[in-house]
């Protein structure tokens, strides 16, 4: 139900920002991401395209030409300069707005509002035996990675935040990360 009530009380936002990546940007509006949900389940997570429509080959052809490139995608699978995103898409990712379109994962069951951020299948290997608790929960549009720094923290430490919250959850807590993703929001901390 409140994923329906966000839905339709977003629903000018949403039609906005996909007006704006379709005439800023052409191609497609959204993406829809293979990432690991609950019980280890692949659903196509939603999200604003903010890279160029031609993004796998600039990627290729920037880690092929940079190897401190290289080695920062090796470690976090992210690059704080990322030639693939665009400029409207910058905005979007820097305000958290790329991730709206979510909503529709949650209505459909296959995200929480709050939980573990979903993971591709390449990063299960980086969660060890800590996948198993991961499995148990559905991924969250917010969770305690994104109010603990985000991109800021190491790949070790948001493991350990997921297999917190998924072995400590409680309603409270996903009220606090609820009401902290607002100020986490705001500030873009970790965010790139």
């Amino acid at each position: 139900m409140a994923a329906l009530c966000a839905i339709i009380l977003l629903a000018p936002l949403l039609v906005l920002i996909s007006a704006l990546v379709f005439v800023l940007d052409g191609g497609p509006v959204m993406i829809r991401h293979t990432r690991i949900g609950r019980g280890g389940v692949k659903f196509g997570c939603l999200k604003y395209r903010t890279m160029v429509t031609n993004g796998d080959e600039v990627l290729r052809s920037h880690l092929a030409s940079s190897p401190e490139a290289l080695e920062e995608w090796t470690k976090t699978r992210k690059l704080v300069s990322d030639p693939r995103v665009t400029t409207l898409g910058r905005i979007l990712r820097k305000t958290s707005l790329d991730e709206l379109p979510q909503i529709l994962n949650i209505f459909s069951g296959e995200m929480s509002f709050v939980g573990p951020r979903p993971i591709v299948e390449d990063e299960i290997y980086k969660y060890g035996a800590a996948f198993n608790e991961y499995r148990r929960a559905r991924p969250g549009l917010t969770g305690r990675w994104q109010v603990s720094g985000r991109n800021d923290t190491g790949y070790d430490e948001r493991v350990a935040l997921d297999q917190h919250y998924v072995s400590n959850w409680s309603f409270t807590s996903d009220i606090e990360i609820i009401l902290l993703t607002i100020p986490a929001v705001i500030k873009a901390k970790g965010v790139y």
